[in-house]
């Protein structure tokens, strides 16, 4: 019988219901229950808006699926949690592919090399740009200069970023413009590394490199746009269905929000503005927002800096730097700075998370959590972090723990860090870095991420990193200071929900359980069965997020 005119207009008027349910069967799966402990399953089942039904045996999770369910036969693979990196820079990662690339860079011949390639190649870059150099890595045992950029790009200004992101080699038309001369002072949390007469060499460290990047033209907005999406395709390949961008400002809210609404995002991105200026002023006029978009976007807390890296000697030390004596690094503000930073964004009911690598920056950011919250007790419940956490006094070690803040801690860090780390502050002082299983034995709970693109943004190498204190290729036999490494569940844990419980998204994400999102991964290996040291050549086959497909290999 063909439908009636009225028959279709009661049938246009009657509200769509929700039966495109969809089951996940046959899977090798494995995920966290609610308190913490890894549980396995062959199925799961969700609803047409992506939320879980049940999680279990295939016939208990069919017994609940609605009738007519989408059967995915996954054949035996291994299906995890989608894993969340808590602290990465997200247009950062999508911009390197658009510069100069010095991450694998073994020499300063090799890196002037890429640079003149990049730069003959892309001759109508007004800039040429560049991250990831690393003079350790080099063996050079001093910055790389100016006057050595300028043998290769001496038309145009020329700018690289060091892999920590703590300091960039500029070369003598990029000094000319920024106005940096022999007589330009050190502006406060920054340095301008010079020669033995006093002459800018190309240097510029933390808060002398804003000296020169105010003079870099701004990205078009094809240009953010093409950054955002080299991104997120990269972090779907890699398994990321979830990353808390550390550090965004006006344009990137905007970019988010609309790509959010479009149904573009394809991970969910819990992002902190950056510092509590301008931008701060404008993005927080309504408050923070702790879900926009289905959960897609989150903007509730802020990213504040307390020192630099330890690569570059920015990093803030109580005593002086073990090869450097002249030195302690930077402490970017004076402590009544800080606190005055801290709390702006504390009383406007952010979460607050600094940047502190050095003993000398943890325990400046220590005692101000310490003042601020005897003053806002119930701040607490934003569980403010302490991002990297890199290098900390044993006696700091528990004031993480007695005053509730997070250390957000990157794997990679360490075995990216081992070249140099002990020279820097030798044998004494390592005892506090890179402690991740002294800060679990203490109960507290660490938010792993990766601090993209200064590190690969592939979690499972992170999680391989945590396991064995080794780098990829294996080194050093046995792992760097071993007795630190965590276990894999510990690991698997930090890059899942203990990351979403840093996010204070623990009841959404980071686990595969009923009422959460159906955020998961399938892998070519279990990850729970392979030797260790092969974790991070598991290959990401799928990445879903709210039950939509978002990667295939």
């Amino acid at each position: 019988m063909r439908p009636t005119t009225l028959m279709l207009a009661l049938f246009t008027a009657l509200p769509l219901l929700a039966t495109a349910a969809t089951i996940i069967d046959n899977a090798n799966g494995y995920t966290l229950n609610a308190a913490g402990r890894l549980v396995r399953f062959a199925a799961l089942a969700y609803d047409d808006e992506g939320k879980l039904i049940a999680v279990g045996g295939s016939k208990a999770v069919a017994a609940k699926a609605p009738a007519g369910a989408t059967r995915v036969d996954m054949q035996g693979k291994t299906v995890l949690p989608g894993l969340i990196d808590a602290h990465g820079h997200v247009f950062g990662l999508g911009a390197i592919a658009t510069g100069v690339e010095l991450y694998s860079s073994t020499s300063l011949p090799g890196a002037l090399q890429a640079v003149a390639d990049f730069s003959k190649a892309n001759p109508q870059r007004a800039w040429v740009v560049g991250n990831g150099w690393n003079q350790e890595i080099w063996k050079l045992g001093r910055f790389p200069t100016a006057a050595e950029l300028d043998g290769v790009v001496a038309d145009r200004p020329a700018l690289m970023h060091r892999v920590d992101g703590h300091a960039v080699w500029v070369n003598s038309k990029a000094l000319a413009l920024a106005g940096i001369t022999h007589e330009t002072p050190d502006p406060a949390g920054g340095k301008i590394e010079r020669d033995e007469i006093g002459r800018p060499t190309g240097i510029l460290v933390d808060a002398a490199m804003d000296l020169v990047n105010k003079v870099v033209p701004v990205p078009t907005e094809a240009e953010s746009r093409a950054s955002l999406d080299g991104a997120l395709a990269h972090m779907a390949k890699v398994g990321l269905t979830s990353a808390h961008d550390a550090g965004i400002g006006v344009g990137e809210d905007r970019l988010f929000r609309a790509y959010a609404d479009g149904g573009k995002l394809t991970a969910r991105i819990y992002a902190m503005i950056g510092d509590t200026s301008a931008d701060f002023d404008r993005l927080a006029k309504d408050g923070p927002l702790q879900s926009y978009a289905g959960g897609m976007y989150a903007l509730s807390a802020v990213k504040l800096y307390s020192d630099g890296a330890l690569g570059s000697r920015g990093a803030a030390l109580i005593a002086p730097y073990s090869d450097a004596q002249h030195t302690h690094g930077l402490l970017f503000y004076k402590n009544d700075e800080m606190l005055a930073k801290m709390e702006k964004a504390m009383k406007a009911g952010y979460q607050v998370n600094v940047h502190a690598i050095g003993d000398a920056g943890n325990h400046q950011i220590l005692d101000a959590y310490a003042e601020l919250l005897k003053k806002y007790p119930d701040a607490a419940a934003q569980r403010h972090r302490i991002e990297h956490a890199q290098v900390v006094t044993p006696a700091d070690i528990p004031r993480f723990k007695a005053l509730g803040i997070i250390p957000s801690m990157q794997p990679t860090h360490a075995t990216s860090d081992q070249n140099m780390a002990e020279q820097r502050v030798g044998p004494q002082r390592i005892k506090g870095a890179y402690a991740w299983q002294t800060f679990l034995r203490q109960g507290s709970k660490i938010a792993c991420g990766s601090d993209f693109p200064i590190e690969s943004p592939n979690p499972l190498a992170g999680i391989h990193a945590a396991v064995t204190r080794q780098d990829a290729s294996g080194a050093p036999a046995g792992g760097w200071y071993k007795n630190e490494a965590m276990t894999l569940l510990q690991a698997f844990r930090c890059f899942t929900l203990d990351a979403a419980y840093a996010a204070r998204q623990e009841k959404d994400i980071g686990s595969l359980e009923a009422g959460k999102w159906a955020d998961f991964i399938v892998t070519d290996a279990d990850l729970f069965k392979v030797p260790a040291a092969n974790i991070g050549r598991i290959t990401v086959l799928q990445t879903w997020v709210a039950g939509k497909q978002v990667y295939k290999k």
